[in-house]
């Protein structure tokens, strides 16, 4: 490569990271708000893809498990800089929070936070936050009948059998029924993206996402090393996660707090605390390994949860053209997401409600903090503000 070519190559980089940094410390609202704001910055301004390809790539991150912000992110680095290009951009939109987070965690260490009133407006955040997202998804994913029984049997299964292995195994019927419901669903016009990565470089990517799949709970296993089993717990999540950050939650709930890795105060605290910082909703799992491992626990949390983000999004781009052609594929993701409604609704009342909503006062609060998120479409961290001053009003009056 010529020195030009290089200083050429820096210039890219150094730009994909001024520009996803910046988003990072702004980009507040969630997943739908992330794509706005990427669509507004990467696409308009700077043109950076054209509409089509831009559409195509949000469309293959929506059918994707992990966070689809994150990875449209990580698509359009890649497609600016290549592998490098990716990485920055990844590093650029998530340190932020991810920073944020971890010093959270580190802060919260050795205090008693279980019967502390913010804690609690935390939580009755949690529930309005939650809420609206259920919203959103279930006129979205869910606008038949058929898709609604999908969604029916994953909240009953889930709520009465509340396991990891449930979860999964409820996907996996789900797009079992999807694709024998949707087969013959109508696919969208075809659109081509130009991604610099080889089909080969690709197999490889998903060979390595099935793999680590598989092995990691056998090495777990095998040996008692606490960071490969907190590795293992967050890798699964994020493979297993459809639907945006908010479906993760039952997911993590379920891994740690019933095996005594930390209290459902902590977790929830944490959780409502993700609300009030930019970035992508996975970078709670800073917050969760922080906790149980200090900073060094964080950095693996986040690593652990996002690696799944980079290697499908790898793997997949460059087959994305013909798989998304297959009326069978898209039936499949039909039934999925219908059943990640079901899924995130039993998580909206195990452990979420169950914890959160104890007296009348706090419904009344959670309908307040619920209507100034939805109706009055204040800023989540308006809402998170406001939900700290009435926990601890809450807590001084009872």
């Amino acid at each position: 490569m010529s020195k030009n070519n290089k200083q050429t190559t820096k210039s890219s980089l150094l730009e994909i990271l001024l520009v996803s940094t910046r988003l990072g410390f702004t980009s507040f609202g969630g997943p739908v708000a992330h794509l706005g704001y990427f669509h507004e910055e990467y696409i308009r301004r700077r043109k950076w893809m054209d509409e089509k390809s831009y559409a195509d790539l949000v469309a293959l991150c929506q059918f994707l498990p992990g966070p689809a912000s994150s990875q449209v992110g990580i698509g359009i680095g890649a497609m600016r800089g290549g592998l490098p290009g990716a990485i920055v951009a990844f590093l650029g939109f998530t340190l932020p929070s991810v920073i944020a987070l971890i010093l959270f965690a580190l802060l919260l260490q050795g205090l008693v936070i279980g019967h502390a009133g913010w804690i609690h407006g935390l939580k009755i955040v949690a529930v309005a936050v939650v809420a609206h997202a259920i919203l959103g998804m279930a006129q979205k994913l869910v606008p038949d009948l058929k898709r609604k029984g999908i969604a029916l049997a994953a909240l009953i299964i889930t709520l009465l059998w509340q396991t990891a292995f449930t979860q999964v195994g409820m996907i996996l019927f789900a797009a079992f029924l999807g694709f024998l419901l949707y087969r013959n669903h109508q696919v969208p016009d075809k659109t081509k993206i130009d991604f610099p990565i080889s089909r080969r470089f690709a197999a490889v990517c998903l060979t390595l996402f099935f793999a680590l799949l598989l092995l990691l709970p056998v090495l777990r296993e095998a040996t008692s090393l606490s960071w490969v089993a907190m590795f293992d717990s967050f890798y699964r999540s994020g493979s297993l996660v459809f639907g945006g950050g908010h479906v993760v939650l039952p997911l993590l709930e379920r891994e740690f707090v019933p095996t005594g890795w930390m209290s459902e105060e902590a977790f929830l605290a944490g959780y409502g605390a993700t609300q009030a910082v930019p970035g992508p909703l996975f970078t709670f799992a800073a917050y969760l390994g922080a906790v149980m491992d200090g900073w060094a626990g964080g950095l693996i949390a986040t690593a652990a949860i996002f690696l799944p983000a980079f290697l499908l999004i790898f793997g997949t781009l460059p087959f994305w053209a013909s798989l998304r052609q297959n009326p069978k594929i898209q039936g499949a993701l039909m039934g999925v997401n219908a059943a990640v409604v079901g899924i995130l609704i039993s998580a909206f009342y195990h452990p979420i409600w169950t914890s959160s909503i104890l007296a009348p006062v706090d419904f009344a609060f959670a309908a307040l903090l619920f209507s100034l998120l939805v109706y009055w479409k204040l800023p989540p961290w308006v809402v998170v503000l406001t939900g700290v001053i009435g926990g601890m009003l809450i807590g001084m009056l009872y």
